[in-house]
């Protein structure tokens, strides 16, 4: 309540004219936090449900509870040992590249407070692998699994994109739970073409023989490919089909959206910005996109769900449509850190 009447009205009046502000305040208050070493303040102001029963099991590793954050928070890491502390199973930090880049020109986020929703047209922008790494390699073990979002370059051809990721990978396994595949952003030109059949196996079975190759103890860390919503049936079948061929291990489904069909009136001419939307236009899309998934591989591929959960009843729905796991962000926008706790509580008292 504090954060819906108080917090967010004035958040958004203060950072109107760029939301990015926010979004790079609450990241360094954060590390602010964990510097002066009070990130235990942070859990007790966020609630954290620490229970058992909450516990998810998924590819050798142990989720202390379904719901992790979504890729795009922390793109570089910044903030891990706080974002810990609020109450997520799980973590994705990235999108991370190769080389770091600075993104598209600001202002590049948009709020659509009517739909609920944001734009975005980030173009991963971050400090690149190399400083991720060394980040994570300071930071050591964590209490909860660390997985990493890893994409192209912009100014990286199509034809060199399987070593920009390959590289990537190598740089930062070490330091990951699982990775990420993005091919699915819309704000790096070119980089839905990865999703094409024949382009998406080239690149998974590269990616397969390096993690072979590093592959140590006979423990194989998950492959996962996040795909868009705005494939069609066909499109996802063949995807789901590579991805059975190549063994991956999982989908995280979906990313944001390019479709504009679901604003609200008011929101319509911010809405025509470039970039990808996310909040609660994509939540029956993205359940919808769960579902099929879940439908197709007749529950055999573990499915991360992200993409419009706004409330309780949104995750509870995208955990019921397949989900073995749950991410949010654009909720935490709207409906406050508190969410996490409420989702959690909601499924204790469902009895998972």
């Amino acid at each position: 309540m504090l954060y819906r009447y108080l917090l967010r009205p004035l958040i958004f009046n203060v950072t109107r004219n760029n939301p990015e502000y926010a979004h790079n305040a609450t990241i360094n208050l954060l590390h602010f936090l964990e510097i002066l070493s009070l990130t235990p303040v942070i859990s007790n102001i966020s609630g954290f449900v620490q229970d058992t029963r909450l516990q998810r099991c998924i590819w050798n590793l142990t989720f202390p509870n379904p719901i992790g954050l979504a890729a795009g928070f922390d793109k570089d890491g910044t903030a891990i040992p706080a974002l810990a502390k609020l109450g997520f199973g799980f973590l994705e930090i990235g999108t991370v590249t190769l080389q770091p880049q600075s993104g598209q020109p600001s202002p590049r986020v948009f709020r659509l407070p009517t739909s609920h929703a944001i734009i975005n047209r980030m173009g991963f922008n971050n400090h690149g692998a190399v400083a991720l790494a060394t980040r994570l390699q300071s930071l050591g073990k964590l209490s909860l699994p660390i997985g990493i979002s890893i994409g192209k370059n912009k100014d990286t051809p199509d034809a060199a994109a399987i070593t920009n990721y390959c590289q990537s990978l190598e740089l930062l396994y070490p330091y990951l739970d699982y990775v990420v595949i993005n091919i699915s952003s819309p704000n790096t030109p070119g980089l839905r073409n990865l999703q094409h059949r024949a382009a998406l196996e080239n690149l998974l079975r590269e990616l397969n023989i390096v993690l072979r190759r590093l592959t140590t103890n006979n423990i194989h860390k998950p492959l996962l490919v996040k795909i868009s919503p705005d494939l069609s049936p066909t499109q996802l079948l063949d995807i789901l089909e590579v991805c059975t061929e190549q063994k991956i291990a999982g989908i995280v489904a979906t990313n944001t959206t390019t479709e504009r069909t679901c604003l609200a009136k008011k929101d319509q001419i911010l809405g025509n910005q470039a970039g990808g939307l996310s909040g609660q236009p994509l939540t029956v899309k993205s359940r919808a996109m769960v579902a099929a998934i879940y439908k197709e591989t007749n529950g055999r591929l573990p499915i991360i769900g992200v993409g419009g959960i706004m409330t309780v009843d949104d995750a509870l729905q995208m955990l019921d449509a397949g989900a073995s796991l749950i991410q949010v962000y654009t909720g935490l926008v709207y409906a406050g850190i508190g969410l996490i706790r409420k989702i959690n509580l909601a499924l204790l008292q469902r009895k998972i």
